[in-house]
Order: C-alpha cells, then structure tokens, then sequence
C-alpha cells in the first residue's frame, strides 16, 4: 500500500530570460511545485571599486521585483548565489568584491520574501561564508538559507591526477557541511541541500545525513536512465538512496538539460518513487507528525492524568496483548490443570487507569481457565468513576475497585495478591518512578508471589541531531534556571538523528525487591567508540521490560516490540556540542538520586573532554514522589 504522500519537487534553471512564462511551464506543464534561479545573471559583472568603470554602469542589477506578485515569490522561486562569489578568497580585492556582491544579492533576496536562498561548497575552506551568511540571518533575514553539499567526495581520479589541492578536494564532504555550520552556530535556518552524485556513499555516511537537517536533495538529470519504455528512471542504488531520505519529508530539485525528455516525465517518476514507501507499522502511523516534537515526560504518581491521555495508550494494540499472554502464562504455571476448578488466585492490578489491564487480566483467566479475583487499586479519582462504573456494568464481584495510592493501601491478609500487576513505566523505564511505587506495594504481595513485569532496564546510547539541539536550545523558560532547557529530559520520536554507537545498558530494576535495605539510587560509568566523524549533542534513552519468563516489550531500536507506541524514546541533551572523531572514545556518567520526596537524574563527560554535571541537585528537572 502506498504511502499517499506527493513529492515536492524543485527545478533548477541556469538562466530565466522569461520568468512569468517559466513558471508557468515549470508548474502548469511539468508538474514542478517551485524553480530555483541565479538572484543575478551570472554573466552580469558587478564592481564596486569607484575606479572600476562596471562600477558605474547604469540600469538595474537584475529582474524587477513587479514581474511577480509577492505570494509567488514567496512560494515558487528559491534563489542561487551567483556561483562566482568567492568570500573566502586569498586575493584580497576578490574577496572585498565577492562580499560586496554577496551581501547586494542576499538584501535583495529579503527583498523579495524569498523563502529559500542556496548557497553552493566546494570545500571546508568558507569560513568567511558561513559568517557573512548567518550575521545576515541574525539580523532578522526570512529566509531559510539551503547550503548544497555533494553526497560523497567528488572522484577526481577519474578525469586526472590529483594535484596539490587534491586533499582538501577529496575531504569527507561532511566535513565541508559541518564546518560550515558550526561557524554558524548551528542556526536553525541554516538547512542542508544534498547533492546526489554517481558514487553511492556508505551506509555509515547516510546514516550520518540522515542525522542532519536536510530540506532538500538534488538530483541531476545525467543520474537518470532510460527503461524500456522510454522514460528516465534512476538505478537500483540511486532509488535506494533516495528511499532513504523520504521519511525526512524532503523537497526534491531536478537539475540540468532535459537530455530527450520532457520534464515532466522527471517529476512524474520521482512522485512514483515517494508512492511506492509504504506506510508503515502502527508506531510510525501513530507517530507522524511527532517526529522530533520535544514533550516533557509525564509524572503520573505526581499529576493525573486526562482522559485524553488514558486513551491514547489504550490504543496501543501490542503492550496489552503481551500483558495479556503474560498474565496467562503465570495463570497457567500457578495453577495446576487438577486445581483450576477450585483454586482461586488473587490478582492486583495497581495504577489500573481506566482499566485495560483489568481487562487482559479478566481476558488471561477465561483463555487460561483459571479462576481469580482482581483488585483494581487506582489514585486518580477521575479515572476510578470509570473503573465503578465498569465495574457495576460489566466485571461484578470478580473486580473490586479500591481508590488509593499503592503505597498507602494497607489490604487485610487474606486479600493479599499471587500477581501484582502493573504499567508504570516511563520511556526510561524507572523515570516514572515505577520502582518507587512497586517497593511500595509489594507489601501485599503473597510469599511466592510474583510481579508482572518482573524485571525492566534502561538503555542509553550516544546521537548526533542539530535538529534536536536547536529545538531544545529554543525551549528557554524565563521562570527556571538559565541552563535548564539543556538539563531536562525531553520525550520524542527520533527521526532526523544518527546513532554514534549502539546503546548500551544502564539500570535495571527487579520486583518483587527482596533486598534487606531497599535503595534506588544508581550510578554508572559507560564507555562508547563512536563509529565516525561526527557532532555529539546528547544521548537517547530506551527501555527493555520482561513481563514474565521470556515475554517481552521494548522501545530499544535493536528489540523494539513492532508496533508498539505507547513509548517513545528519551533524550538527554547536553548544554555544547561535542566534536568527535571515528573511534573516539565517549565517556559517559549517569546517576539517578533520589530523596524522600524526589527523584532525578545528572550527567557528565570525562571524556573525550570533560563536560560539567548537568542538572546538579535536580535544579532543573526532578520528579515527584
């Protein structure tokens, strides 16, 4: 089934001599949604110098801003920078000139309300570049700014010998973008347009661009080839790589002669292209338009929950079934075949919600034919009105309701529970104190008893996203610390990251807790080789969870239940960006704190630079017993 989704698709133009009549072609006929043009026609020689006679020429630099209307400039035409600008340059009078031209062609461009300005590299060395053009955007420019970069470094080999400046042709293009960027501070504005190219990079360096902020790929028409039928199509490897970027909701610019095609044919395959990506499992239905949406996590034990809440989860159509056979399985293993007909077990099922748990629990007794009798234990008054009155309607005296936290309900001895019962898991596993709460309940569980889940661990593994970085730079709360926008945990849906290394385990958690002295603090120490090059701007954090036996739910990329969304990872954002080469080592510190009355986490670097404690004492982020 296909995804519905319709590409947006761009064509570049080298020279417009006619740009009502273009546009109307490019859209109307070829199906194009916008063009990219030169602001200046390249061939327009611009001096500044009052001695130089080009200086003082006469008539305007380029086309009238009257030839469209501003809706259409702002929504059809993204501009170039005149490819001949060199800022950068070690000729002082090129440079002074580039600039000059560069700064005419970028206040015409805000003149305009152009929506997207592209700016072309050709190596690491546009320092001077990367400063002209983000004080520009700093001073109020509206425009995103699109820096085009080639997938791979190009093959010089291929057309000669590599000369002296053959080192910094072949630097790792990556490099060239993110040299770039963080001269400019990683601004949000500041976007990537990639530019594909006949070598296909490794799997490595595409999961590294997916990780940045890329608004556009460009595809030139001499990658297309023609099938049988006469139209252009890219190669398998070629599809593959833009496969790879569509869940991005990238726009996609077609450059170069039609080669005996028209250009329509280009549009049509590449919408044909975004048709075929599927539409995914239930988590990525269910998530879309939350990628890379910062949420703060929930405190359930402190806050109640709405209803809206409850029922969000309640959809999910894997965590349930899966209590549900766990449930079963204990059912079945407790109660021998003899015994069912007069052996009845107690079931508690504590912070029960609205009640699906109650439900699998009723559901596991009728499949497994055993008997039991089920405690709803629920401290949100809002949510038990809805447990009585399932309860009166449907579940009758097998379900007794009791409005109560956990930690306080003192039950008599012989309502003690075989199976405690329970989801209070947070996206970090313990971060909605689920161990707090179950050492607290586990005074009614029975001798023998067991607790469903049994066992939970975090994991946390090192990321690269300036998209998260700069979401997270932008959640600033005058009323809270200066710097706790960068020590809160933040709950998202990764998209637009790169995994510098597999995550690894940090705490686990046992139920029942049989431990003489019970202590929930945790510290711990990782180490992690990262794999490339790269910038580190935090950590994301998992969980995996046994119910029972080997019966299993996790939200870890590696063992991630499919289907599963009523979890979505952690982040953990750390206050600078970190540069890392490949196999460098990342050493991480983590701790969780707790108190009488809350609990936090704090987090460090040793290595390979040492990066100060970040939320120290639960200044910025803390949660509530």
């Amino acid at each position: 089934m296909g995804s519905r989704r319709r590409v947006s698709c761009g064509q570049e133009l080298c020279h417009v001599p006619e740009l009502q009549n273009i546009i109307t072609s490019s859209s109307a006929e070829s199906g194009f949604d916008f063009i990219t043009i030169p602001i200046v026609n390249p061939r327009y020689e611009r001096e500044f110098h009052p001695e130089k006679l080009a200086s003082k020429r006469q008539g305007p630099v380029t086309r009238s801003d009257l030839l469209l209307a501003s809706s259409d400039w702002s929504s059809l035409v993204v501009g170039r920078i005149s490819p001949t600008i060199d800022v950068d340059s070690k000729v002082p009078h090129i440079r002074a000139n580039s600039e000059a031209r560069l700064a005419e062609e970028l206040r015409y461009a805000s003149h305009l309300g152009m929506p997207a300005v592209m700016v072309q590299l050709h190596g690491v060395n546009h320092t001077n570049l990367a400063r002209i053009v983000s004080n520009h955007i700093t001073k109020g420019a509206s425009f995103q700014v699109w820096v085009q970069v080639p997938v791979t470094p190009p093959d010089t080999a291929k057309y000669e010998e590599g000369g002296e400046d053959a080192e910094e042709d072949t630097t790792d293009t990556w490099d060239w973008w993110n040299r770039f960027r963080l001269v400019a501070n990683s601004n949000s504005k500041i976007n990537l347009c990639l530019s594909i190219v006949e070598n296909i990079p490794t799997e490595n360096q595409v999961l590294r661009w997916v990780g940045e902020p890329m608004k556009t790929v460009s595809i030139p028409t001499s990658m297309f080839l023609t099938n049988k039928k006469g139209y252009p199509v890219l190669g398998r490897q070629h599809q593959a790589l833009i496969r790879r970027f569509i869940h991005l909701d990238i726009q996609v610019i077609v450059r170069g002669p039609p080669r005996s095609h028209h250009m329509k044919f280009y549009q049509q395959y590449l919408d044909h292209l975004y048709q075929q990506v599927p539409v995914g499992d239930p988590l990525q239905q269910f998530a879309r338009g939350y990628e890379d949406y910062l949420q703060c996590p929930l405190q359930p034990l402190m806050d109640n929950l709405e209803s809206q809440t409850y029922e969000v989860f309640e959809k999910d159509p894997v965590k349930y079934s899966e209590y549900q056979a766990a449930i079963q399985a204990a059912l079945t293993d407790m109660v021998p075949e003899e015994e069912k007909e007069d052996k009845v077990l107690v079931l508690m099922v504590v912070g029960a919600g609205r009640g699906p748990l109650v439900r699998a629990a009723l559901n596991a007794s009728e499949k497994s034919g055993r008997k039991i009798r089920v405690f709803a234990v629920e401290k949100n008054p809002n949510a038990v009105i809805t447990l009585q009155q399932q309860q009166i309607e449907l579940w009758g005296d097998q379900v007794t309701v009791i409005s109560s936290d956990m930690r306080e309900w003192n039950p008599p001895t012989e309502d003690y529970a075989d199976i405690l019962v329970s989801e209070l898991l947070g996206s970090f596993g313990d971060n909605e104190l689920s161990p707090e709460c179950l050492d607290g309940a586990q005074k009614f569980l029975k001798p023998g008893g067991i607790s469903i889940p049994y066992s939970y661990t975090s994991f946390i593994g090192p990321l690269q996203s300036s998209k998260l970085y700069n979401e997270v730079r932008g959640c600033k709360d005058e009323t809270k610390h200066p710097m706790a926008n960068f020590e809160t945990p933040y709950v998202v849906h990764f998209q637009n990251r790169f995994e510098l290394a597999p995550p690894q385990s940090l705490f686990t958690f046992v139920h029942p807790n049989h431990d003489s002295v019970i202590d929930n603090t945790r510290y711990e120490e990782l180490s992690f080789k990262i794999i490339s090059d790269s910038v580190l701007h935090g950590f994301g954090g998992y969980f995996e969870c046994l119910l029972y036996k080997n019966i299993m739910i996790s939200i870890l990329p590696a063992t991630h239940s499919p289907g599963m969304f009523s979890w979505f990872p952690i982040l953990f954002p750390l206050k600078e960006p970190v540069q890392l080469k490949k196999d460098d080592t990342v050493k991480l510190h983590f701790w969780r704190n707790v108190t009488k009355k809350h609990v936090w986490y704090e987090w460090a670097l040793s290595e390979p630079l040492a990066v100060p404690i970040h939320n120290p004492n639960g200044r910025s982020y803390e949660i509530g017993l």
